[in-house]
């Protein structure tokens, strides 16, 4: 199950969220954000009181151990900030330069913090992902910190929710509600502009649909997988808002970025070749031999 929910994950980041967000030209990043929170707290409600965990709530979100979660709650919300400045500022490379190191970083972290050995064809595969970024770094001539503080910051989200054991609608519950102070702050100091039509009232309703499943099937996974096998997995998002970009969109494929695809994808296929591999079973444990003399009287 948790390959199935990371890959909905992230197939939802690389086709339905942007496409989604594309259809809300009209209004302001940051309103979209606010948005997100607003609807997405209201959704993650109904789902609380209809799976009757809401009363869970108070007592589980007491423990000290989930008090990490207002951490979570700030990284995430710096991510998104982050990158709605990229795209306003004309930074998109940058962004999408951090989405391809953040894979990256998650197996770091998985090799440092939380001791997951890597195979030599895992060993292989990160060093192909890992050549394709280099490439793309090569090929934007510097590497930005908006790109490094974009593939840390969800990286290190990603770690606490495997290490705080929650459900994920609780955990991702008290992550929207404290962040919901501040947005309603910011619509009520900056409301959505006028002349909306109900289609996109709709739209902006739906993001906490797009904003919250995401990030619940993204929380599963990490409390089932390996934090480096939800890395490699991640550049499934880049990937598919590639072709998005291309197929949909009619922009065009730089050489160097095909490239880039291309390394990262051979990765992807040698991690999954291992994964696929049958493995010995172990053997079990031999009886010890009796010595003549020792048998019981």
């Amino acid at each position: 199950m948790g390959l199935i929910y990371a890959l909905g994950a992230f197939l939802s980041w690389g086709l339905v969220v942007p496409v989604h967000f594309r259809l809300l030209d009209g209004v302001p990043a940051w309103g979209i954000l606010a948005h997100r929170i607003v609807w997405s707290g209201l959704f993650i409600a109904v789902l609380l009181v209809a799976l009757r965990l809401l009363r869970r709530g108070p007592r589980i979100l007491l423990e000290r151990r989930h008090a990490f979660l207002l951490l979570s709650a700030l990284l995430i919300a710096g991510n998104w900030s982050l990158y709605l400045w990229a795209v306003q500022n004309g930074r998109m490379l940058d962004a999408s330069l951090g989405y391809f190191i953040n894979p990256l970083v998650n197996v770091a972290l998985g090799a440092l913090v939380l001791r997951e050995a890597l195979r030599p064809l895992q060993l292989a595969a990160v060093a192909l992902a890992a050549l394709g970024v280099v490439a793309a770094v090569v090929a934007a001539g510097s590497l930005p910190w908006v790109a490094l503080a974009l593939a840390i910051s969800f990286a290190i989200y990603g770690l606490i929710r495997k290490l705080v054991p929650i459900d994920p609608i609780l955990g991702l519950g008290a992550e929207t509600f404290a962040l919901l102070p501040l947005a309603l702050a910011y619509l009520a100091v900056a409301p959505t502009p006028p002349g909306q039509g109900p289609e996109q009232w709709l739209l902006l309703m739906l993001t906490g649909i797009t904003t919250a499943v995401p990030l619940m099937w993204f929380a599963a996974a990490a409390a089932r997988l390996k934090l480096s096998t939800i890395g490699l997995l991640q550049y499934i998002s880049p990937t598919c808002l590639l072709g998005l970009s291309v197929l949909a969109y009619g922009e065009s494929l730089p050489l160097s970025r095909a490239l880039v695809f291309g390394l990262i994808w051979a990765g992807l296929a040698l991690y999954a070749l291992d994964a696929a591999r049958p493995r010995p079973a172990a053997a079990p444990a031999r009886e010890p031999v009796p010595v003549p003399g020792d048998e019981p009287a």
